[in-house]
């Protein structure tokens, strides 16, 4: 049986490529498997990068499709002056960071840094913002100052996430989907007023009411919300199943074993800053967390980031991470081109 990514190798048409496109531009693979992702090289110096996908935004489009991602190599991006430009220009409808869960910079209007996480921890694989009602199908890496170890920025398509896991399993989470339990006010995390963007508890229940959010104040400090979410999708533009989720994102499996015993033994396995379940309230045994972590990790590719690359992903094709890493690094993110699916 043909998986689907054979499949669309074998249906996909080639776009025809110009004369001054071949001139300008060599497309090929980063990696001999034709996995993502797709890799897109100047032949000659100074290729304005920006304005080039911005005029062939259709076969941008349709190998984002094919691929999932583009990595952009050797081209006139060496500034954040520069990268703000080329996403003004190339991801429609810029988005800020709602419901955030972890900390980082704004550094313009739509660019920020990526997760100023420590950097001695590895960031698990997951799709920006699968649990809010509205998310970017766009999202794009640049890097300005590549770190000289580690920090590479993982990626693995979820179509073959999906194909990879126990059907009955899969089938399971499609029939209840998953819920996110986050809580507020004990030390560990955002807090709500950073999470919200308000000091006014009115907003937030404001904000939970209009996007489907539970919310509890166990006091007048501490917040617990509950969302319940789908954990498959069928990709709105490819109709393709996805596994796009946050599911052992958040599990507390993926915690460090004695970091887990700490925070239960400390605040009791509901009051732990986040935790996943299946969507009606049920716990996720380890085991089935266990093998959702494995099809990541048999899927995944990595790259070494050099100076200047810029990588774009769909948002709901591509889960990406990040490497521990040591000495600077300076990765930029910006998204945009929201979607709201009709059920959540």
């Amino acid at each position: 049986m043909k998986t689907s990514w054979e499949k669309r190798k074998k249906f996909a048409k080639p776009t025809p490529i110009r004369t001054d496109q071949q001139e300008m531009i060599q497309i090929g693979n980063l990696f001999d498997t034709g996995q993502l992702p797709m890799l897109v090289t100047p032949r000659v110096p100074d290729v304005d990068l920006t304005e080039w996908v911005k005029s062939r935004r259709d076969f941008i489009e349709q190998k984002l499709r094919i691929h999932g991602g583009i990595l952009f190599r050797g081209f006139d991006i060496h500034t954040e002056k520069d990268f703000q430009t080329f996403t003004d220009k190339n991801i429609l409808v810029p988005m800020q960071y709602k419901e955030g869960a972890t900390p980082r910079s704004k550094v313009t209007e739509n660019t920020y840094t990526s997760t100023e996480f420590p950097s001695d921890q590895h960031i698990a694989l997951h799709n920006e913002l699968s649990y809010v009602t509205t998310w970017p199908q766009k999202i794009c890496f640049c890097s300005i100052t590549p770190p000289k170890v580690g920090g590479e920025t993982p990626i693995v398509d979820v179509r073959r996430v999906y194909e990879r896991l126990d059907v009955s399993l899969r089938d399971k989470f499609a029939e209840k989907g998953w819920m996110l339990e986050r809580n507020y006010g004990d030390g560990f995390g955002l807090r709500w007023q950073d999470v919200f963007h308000t000091e006014d508890p009115k907003e937030v229940e404001k904000y939970c009411k209009e996007n489907q959010i539970e919310f509890e104040w166990k006091d007048e400090i501490h917040l617990r919300t509950r969302q319940v979410r789908s954990a498959v999708r069928k990709h709105p533009d490819t109709g393709e199943w996805l596994w796009f989720n946050h599911i052992v994102f958040w599990h507390e499996s993926s915690l460090e074993s004695k970091v887990r015993e700490m925070l239960i033994e400390s605040f009791g396995r509901g009051n732990l800053p986040y935790n996943t379940y299946y969507g009606d309230g049920t716990p996720i045994d380890y085991k089935d967390a266990e093998h959702i972590r494995n099809a990541y990790d048999q899927e995944t590719v990595s790259f070494r980031w050099e100076k200047g690359d810029v990588l774009l992903l769909d948002n709901m094709l591509v889960a990406h991470g990040r490497n521990p890493f040591s000495g600077d690094r300076k990765i930029l993110v910006s998204m945009g081109e929201p979607y709201t699916p009709e059920n959540l």
